[in-house]
């Protein structure tokens, strides 16, 4: 029970450490000049604390989730294809509401939430699929063993993983995190987006964990 807390507190102070060491203005200043690379960073490490956390959550004990490594890379690479979308998807909405297309055109707020409906409900099912597919690929990946990639995907309880994350976390977590965080100035948008990656990772580890209930009913 003492080394739980430990392993817990430790968790806490490891996560706002790295947020507050993103947040500093010569961090900042790199993020600026190299947005890639720094993109890659953060999901590496902050989204890869909600694989351990959710890890933590599905087994009952503090453990380093299998293929850590190989996931906090697949991370990353979500990382940057984040930082592409986020600079897509708001050009686009105001591109919209200056065409009149999309209304309220000098409403903050109502710009932040069209660039959140629209994200979550056209790109975040397409990575959050892919994601699903990559972890579970590489949790069923051994030295002797290589699944193929067509198993993997049949093997996936795809309506329940739809049923949790477009009825229920999109709508009610998803949408309001991302309004904010594109109310947020630019520089900050992908740190926060980074930070809510330890709630995805979290999340995944969650359906998968109601996929093995239903599947064990």
């Amino acid at each position: 029970m003492k080394s739980d807390i430990v392993m817990t507190m430790g968790i806490i102070v490891i996560t706002v450490l790295i947020v507050i060491g993103l947040m500093l203005p010569p961090v900042l200043k790199f993020a600026g000049a190299y947005p890639l690379i720094m993109s890659f960073i953060k999901f590496f490490f902050l989204a890869s604390i909600g694989d351990i956390i959710g890890y933590r959550l599905q087994v009952g004990t503090w453990q380093m989730p299998p293929k850590i490594i190989h996931k906090a890379v697949v991370w990353g690479i979500i990382g940057v294809v984040i930082y592409l979308m986020f600079q897509i998807y708001p050009n686009g909405v105001k591109t919209l509401q200056a065409n009149n297309i999309l209304p309220w055109e000098n409403s903050i707020f109502a710009f932040a939430l069209f660039v959140s409906i629209i994200i979550n409900y056209t790109f975040a099912p397409t990575m959050m699929s892919l994601h699903r597919i990559s972890d579970t690929y590489l949790n069923s990946l051994k030295s002797n063993h290589h699944p193929k990639l067509r198993d993997i995907i049949n093997g996936i309880n795809w309506g329940n993983f739809y049923q949790i994350t477009l009825f229920r976390t999109i709508p009610f977590f998803w949408i309001p995190a991302h309004t904010i965080t594109f109310l947020l100035p630019e520089a900050y948008r992908i740190i926060f987006a980074a930070s809510l990656g330890i709630i995805l990772g979290i999340l995944l580890r969650f359906t998968d964990r109601i996929k093995k209930d239903t599947i064990s009913v």
